[in-house]
């Protein structure tokens, strides 16, 4: 019984070690394969992260590197627009037009009024508006009376304006280059030199400086020009004829213009007739009178000999009265 027991003994401590071992055998089949798993959803994982960096653009990804889109340089254009609108009150229209253009962020600019013969007024002001409001004050302005004429230009000067930047940048680069030559000079003709030089740079670089200044206020602000004119008010036609109350007054019209036309025309000769009379009166009361009188001419003999003489009258007899001698 006691052989029996000593062998009996192994089995149960076999079974429980074979036991240790499958349990551990399992759990590292298990740790593996879990570690596999983690290790290929991870690989997954890089490779679409991967493939979504290539994809998107500007990301990065494990093949060749994705470029940004280039950025589109800024564009300035000089809008300019005019306008002709026709409305009934012209300085109730110009307020309206001023209240807007100063709501919309610009200004007034110059300002013209003009009133006709017959009364209707006209003005003309240039507004200066921001671009972005350009299109909306535009539309405003055609809305307040009747549009008679309309013009729009746009000119993009974006050429001229990096043009105008690229030129500035490298003349402040001269203005300094002048600059530390001057502090290195020692001799005097080298500085008079330079000093002429950095004046006619410092000229240039001004010069830009202005035309940019103008280029941007061009193209930040929009003109537009709105000439206002008033309605011009239609008269009734009359149906009934002209009589003759209608008839004397024309006549009387007529006759009163071509007086006016006569006195215009007196008025016009007057002087000349006035400076004539005077030359003619001068003529006969000084001048005439001490001018050298001629002799007459004496009769002249002819070949066919002298002229006879005139013989006296015979006188006429008269009775001789006593005492009379022959």
């Amino acid at each position: 019984m006691r052989t029996r027991r000593s062998v009996r003994r192994p089995a149960p401590a076999l079974a429980a070690l074979l036991l240790a071992a499958a349990l551990a055998l399992t759990g590292c089949s298990a740790g593996d394969d879990a570690s596999g798993g983690s290790k290929a959803a991870a690989d997954h994982g890089a490779d679409d992260k991967g493939v979504s960096s290539e994809a998107a653009p500007g990301g990065t990804g494990s093949g060749a590197k994705a470029t940004a889109p280039p950025k589109l340089a800024a564009s300035h254009i000089i809008r300019t627009a005019s306008l002709t609108v026709q409305v009934k009150d012209v300085p109730k229209a110009l307020d309206q037009a001023r209240t807007s253009v100063e709501n919309a962020g610009g200004y007034v600019g110059n300002e013209t009024t003009t009133r006709d013969a017959e009364g209707h007024e006209r003005t003309r002001v240039v507004l200066r508006v921001p671009v972005e409001k350009y299109d909306e004050v535009l539309t405003e302005l055609e809305g307040s009376g009747k549009l008679l004429d309309r013009s729009a230009k746009a000119e993009d000067v974006t050429d001229q304006v990096v043009d105008v930047e690229s030129r500035i940048t490298t003349q402040r680069a001269s203005v300094a280059r002048i600059r530390e030559l001057m502090d290195r000079a020692t001799k005097l003709s080298d500085v008079v030199t330079l000093e002429g030089e950095l004046s006619t740079r410092q000229a240039d670089l001004e010069s830009l400086l202005a035309r940019q200044k103008s280029l941007k206020d061009r193209t930040s602000l929009a003109t537009i020009t709105l000439s206002l004119s008033e309605t011009p008010v239609k008269k009734a036609a009359e149906d009934d004829d002209p009589g003759f109350v209608d008839a004397l007054a024309g006549g009387w019209s007529a006759f009163v213009t071509m007086l006016r036309w006569l006195a215009v025309a007196f008025g016009a000769v007057l002087p000349f007739a006035a400076v004539a009379a005077l030359i003619v009166l001068l003529w006969v009361r000084v001048v005439r009178p001490r001018l050298p009188r001629r002799p007459a001419p004496a009769p002249t003999a002819t070949a066919l000999g002298p002229l006879p003489t005139a013989r006296p009258a015979p006188e006429a007899t008269q009775p001789r009265t006593p005492g009379e001698r022959d």
